[in-house]
């Protein structure tokens, strides 16, 4: 396995690429892996490498610790956010709140807030980063080891795949702050468990253990927390070695068909295989299909 070089001294989000698969892990264990700008700018950016690295054919979304993601963390896990006694990244779950004095009205620096400013933050932040993980090119498996609050959970419903450990929770502790979920929150869920259980996740805000996650449709898999990273590993290396242009196109009329009425669903699909049938991948599939072999594919 070989590791990227550090962008950072505090190394807090890692990354490696092995046999095909980028594995992007969160490092901040003692935050409840929260994530700073810093962090967020660094993720994003490694989405965006995968998506264009040829090499790279899925990635692995984790975390060290007990936690997968406490939520955003806009000012590294120091000050504590007004009315909770704890630090935005250790338990305010989001974008809105953190680097922001909800009691004053101003922001981090002192500066006084005015209409737009936390908007703006949300649009450049978390919803940038949420994007990130729906465009990517590349399949990705969300492998959830804990907690995962807020903007946190919210990463992991944006992820292609999602496997979690017995011991992970799904918290949506927006509400119970006072705040309107962000991060994507109201346009994920509802498309995951529908527009009834989406209210309820969060306008009560209780944790959601795996299992239960699980039955109602959060997550693919739950799995002994000794058994996730092979689990995921033996995931994203099948992914990794299937057609990756193809894989990507299906991901891609996935995510939008929900927003889409019939005429535009099946004039995409029509398009996707138009562009697909170009890939040396879709030549290998059906000539392998022909010669009653395994397919050789080498995403391209």
């Amino acid at each position: 396995m070989t590791s990227s070089p550090e962008e950072s001294p505090e190394s807090v989000v890692r990354h490696a690429t092995d046999n095909g698969v980028a594995w992007i892990t969160l490092n901040r264990p003692a935050a409840m892996n929260a994530i700073t700008p810093d962090q967020r700018e660094r993720l994003i950016s490694l989405f965006d490498d995968a998506s264009a690295d040829p090499a790279v054919g899925a990635v692995v979304l984790t975390a060290t610790g007990k936690g997968f993601c406490a939520g955003a963390d806009l000012r590294g896990g120091g000050r504590p956010t007004p009315g909770t006694g704890t630090s935005a990244g250790a338990g305010a779950g989001t974008s809105a709140s953190a680097g922001t004095d909800t009691d004053t009205g101003t922001d981090s620096g002192g500066q006084e807030r005015v209409a737009g400013d936390v908007a703006r933050l949300i649009r450049r932040g978390a919803q940038r980063l949420i994007a990130a993980v729906l465009d990517c090119e590349k399949p990705v498996v969300a492998a959830v080891n804990g907690t995962a609050a807020g903007l946190g959970a919210h990463l992991a419903f944006a992820c292609d795949l999602v496997l979690a450990a017995e011991s992970a929770r799904f918290i949506e502790v927006f509400l119970r702050r006072g705040l309107v979920p962000d991060g994507g929150g109201a346009y994920l869920l509802p498309r995951l468990v529908g527009p009834q259980r989406a209210k309820e996740l969060m306008f009560f805000g209780d944790a959601l253990s795996a299992a239960e996650a699980e039955r109602i449709g959060l997550v693919n898999r739950v799995v002994p927390d000794d058994d996730l990273a092979g689990t995921a590993r033996e995931w994203a290396e099948r992914l990794a070695g299937g057609p990756t242009r193809a894989i990507a196109l299906t991901k891609q009329l996935v995510n939008e068909s929900l927003g889409a009425d019939r005429a535009a669903a099946f004039a995409a699909e029509a398009a996707a295989q138009e562009i697909n049938m170009t890939t040396a991948d879709a030549r290998e599939g059906v000539r392998a299909f022909t010669e009653r072999r395994a397919p050789r594919y080498q995403g391209r």
